[in-house]
């Protein structure tokens, strides 16, 4: 069994990162939203041979010894057969009854989780070998939560199992049920998974799990989606239950949705019952197939109606589907609760290229405001959210009246828009560095990234990539039920959070309505926090998706309710490592609306790690100057005061100090290279440290009286006569 190796940490000025360097190539990572019992965090990644999962947090694994015989005073076994013992085989019927009995694995943790620990550290890990790489991985939407707490509409499977789907390179998609607990270090040693190298491959039940083969690709999956539905007994149609006047029982049920690039674009959505307990003998055939016009690049489901789902249909338009409503009249064909066909619902069109006919491409799209509305990021670097159900926080949702916060026939307008920071280039090529205007170019790396971001047309956002990763946010007692919406676009240049989805939409709100928002008082104001130095964590990777996790109080994850810092940490994944991004507690948006910084100190155990550190420590000095002046440091004689311009005599030059001038005075003072003489003495030189503690809150004052001042200056310019003076 692969074993993920230690984190390596590397401290900035903003954030902490904690960088896994794998064996492998990483295609896809995914946060599993239920904790484990002990309070571990569940990553899932896939790679070339299938899926690895990693319990990361919680209390750890007691450490576990081979199970061995008592022995008695004597040094032989208790109870074991002597030396000059003969075994007698009677027949072959007795082999039955001394067959092995099934391993039982019972990991033990420990009482409380390690004060010591300054991080959250690897539990264990879990390789599921497929034999193939494995693309994508999905998993219900669920809100962030705690095992005792994990149960929708009754559904306490969740409370003990993993559920999740994944699609491989192969065109295969398996719904992949584990237990929720890790593994112990005993269950990955036993002997029988050392009889065949594939005796721990997935699907033949050595580490509790149960695999479904989800059939009816062609081609390999695009994009993958489940939800959890409980449909109501009245609605089930199948013809054996008509047939046979029996009444069907009400199952909570998982339907599975895939996209694959078959024809013009394909979507199958299956219906796997929780209660099979069994293996199924042969696999489940989709219940609805829909060709499409045009292929889909991301699905995912609606958290609140787990019957919609969301289709990209980049560059076209964002479309809703629902497969629970019927598009013709109930018909023979269908087998279960669900029709053969469902509903296209709604599209939303996206704004133009400019001074183009064709649309800004779709990066990436996802449901916010718990299935309510949708924020959407497009190629040239803009957001925005639609709001379908009239949420907004100044909408007519707010005033107790329900409607649409839909505008606009041709471009659905958007409730509130923005640009990410520092992707103007992708808007205006005419921005960047003009360079050489001849024809003839030379085609270096840097050229050629020139040449391509001068280039007209939105052809130059057809390879921009980019994601978007919402999380929910669990309520408390003391604030309200909020998303977190993590982005990225480009590279790990663009990796982007807004801590809570609510409180920045209604900042964007006020602030598009020009009222602004008060420093001290009135509503918190929110922004979109841009994460820095990720390089430094991925070491020359390129970006390829990220995660986020949220930070549970109970499991060592975060402080108390109110501390500082990002609510999630922000998971990005490279080619090959795992980068975990933890907000500093210092760091910028902290405090004040994010305006005052300070930077922590580090604790005794922090400074005796060995990572790399990527700023210098606060006790020591930013800069040392050094004297390389050839001649001693002098004291000023009674005779230099007077003034009288007379050369000082023997007496005057024996009044130097020996202690600052350590060095002797060189014979040749006209030599260039005399002070080379003390360039070691410079060296060893201990500047005093003379840090003195800045007034910060003073400080803030006068930055927000020249800004005031500066506003007002705004304000009158236009008005009146100018005064306009001229020199003779």
């Amino acid at each position: 069994m692969a074993t993920v190796p230690a984190a390596r940490i590397r401290r900035t000025g903003q954030n902490t990162q904690y960088t896994y360097n794998l064996n492998r190539r990483i295609h896809t990572v995914h946060t599993y939203p239920v904790l484990s019992p002990q309070g571990a965090t569940i990553l899932l990644y896939g790679h070339e041979n299938g899926v690895t999962l990693v319990w990361r947090g919680g209390r750890r694994l007691e450490a576990e010894a081979q199970e061995t015989p008592e022995k008695g005073p004597n040094g032989k076994q208790n109870g074991g057969p002597p030396s000059d013992a003969v075994m007698i085989i009677d027949s072959d019927d007795d082999e039955d009854t001394t067959s092995k009995e099934p391993f039982v694995d019972r990991p033990r943790f420990e009482d409380d989780l390690d004060p010591e620990c300054t991080y959250p550290e690897i539990t264990q890990t879990l390789d599921l070998e497929f034999g193939t790489a494995v693309s994508h991985i999905s998993s219900l939407p669920l809100t962030p939560c705690l095992a005792e707490d994990a149960s929708w509409e009754g559904t306490d499977i969740l409370k003990e199992k993993i559920i999740f789907t994944i699609s491989c390179d192969t065109r295969e998609v398996f719904l992949v049920t584990l237990p929720l607990v890790p593994v112990s270090a005993l269950s990955k040693t036993r002997k029988d998974l050392q009889e065949s190298l594939l005796a721990g491959r997935a699907g033949n039940g050595k580490w509790g799990e149960t695999v479904t083969l989800l059939g009816g690709q062609q081609k390999p999956s695009d994009s993958l989606a489940m939800t959890l539905i409980r449909p109501s007994s009245g609605y089930n149609r199948s013809k054996s239950s008509e047939r046979s006047g029996s009444t069907p029982r009400a199952v909570h049920r998982v339907v599975v949705a895939a996209h694959s690039r078959e024809a013009s674009g394909t979507l199958r959505l299956w219906d796997v019952p929780l209660e099979l307990t069994t293996k199924p003998n042969k696999q489940i055939e989709p219940f609805q197939t829909e060709y499409l016009s045009n292929p889909l690049t991301s699905i995912s489901f609606n958290p609140t109606h787990s019957t919609q789902l969301l289709c990209n249909a980049s560059p076209k338009a964002i479309r809703i589907y629902d497969y629970y409503l019927p598009s013709m009249p109930p018909d023979d064909i269908s087998e279960g609760p669900f029709p053969s066909q469902g509903t296209w619902l709604l599209s939303l069109y996206q704004p133009f290229v400019r001074s183009s006919f064709v649309r800004k491409p779709i990066l990436a799209a996802s449901w916010v405001a718990r299935g309510r509305a949708v924020f959407v990021l497009l190629a040239d670097g803009q957001w925005g959210i639609w709001d379908i159900d009239g949420v907004s926080p100044q909408g007519s949702a707010h005033f107790g009246t329900s409607g649409s916060g839909l505008t606009g026939p041709a471009i659905t307008g958007f409730n509130i828009s923005g640009y990410v920071e520092g992707t103007s280039p992708l808007r205006n090529p005419a921005s960047q560095r003009s360079g050489n205007t001849s024809e003839f170019v030379p085609m270096t790396p840097h050229s050629r990234r020139d040449t391509f971001a001068s280039s007209s047309g939105p052809e130059r956002l057809a390879t921009v990539s980019g994601g978007i990763i919402v999380t929910p946010l669990p309520a408390n007692t003391t604030t309200t039920a909020d998303e977190s919406v993590t982005l990225w676009i480009g590279s790990s240049d663009h990796v982007f959070t807004i801590p809570g989805l609510l409180k920045f939409w209604d900042a964007q709100i006020r602030k598009s309505a020009g009222g602004g928002v008060n420093l001290f008082s009135g509503a918190q104001p929110t922004r979109m926090i841009r994460l820095n130095d990720l390089s430094v964590g991925l070491m020359g990777e390129r970006c390829t998706g990220v995660g986020a996790i949220v930070r549970f109080p109970e499991t060592g994850g975060m402080s108390e309710p109110g501390s500082e810092g990002l609510p999630v940490d922000v998971v990005v994944c490279g080619e090959s490592r795992l980068v975990i991004i933890r907000e500093s507690e210092a760091a910028v948006g902290a405090r004040i609306g994010g305006v005052i910084s300070r930077r922590s100190r580090l604790s005794d155990r922090a400074r005796e790690t060995s990572a790399i550190i990527a700023y210098p420590r606060p006790e020591q000095p930013g800069s040392v100057a050094y004297n390389l002046s050839i001649g001693p440091r002098r004291r000023l004689s009674q005779t230099s005061l007077a003034g009288d311009g007379n050369e000082p005599t023997e007496d005057d030059l024996m009044q130097i100090d020996p202690e600052k001038s350590p060095t002797p005075v060189p014979s040749n003072a006209s030599n260039g290279l005399a002070f080379a003489a003390s360039l070691n003495a410079a060296a060893d030189l201990e500047q005093e440290d003379e840090e003195q503690e800045r007034d910060v809150e003073t400080e803030m004052l006068d930055i927000m009286e020249i800004d005031r001042e500066l506003d007002a200056m705004d304000d009158g310019r236009g008005r009146g006569r100018k005064k306009v003076m001229f020199d003779s």
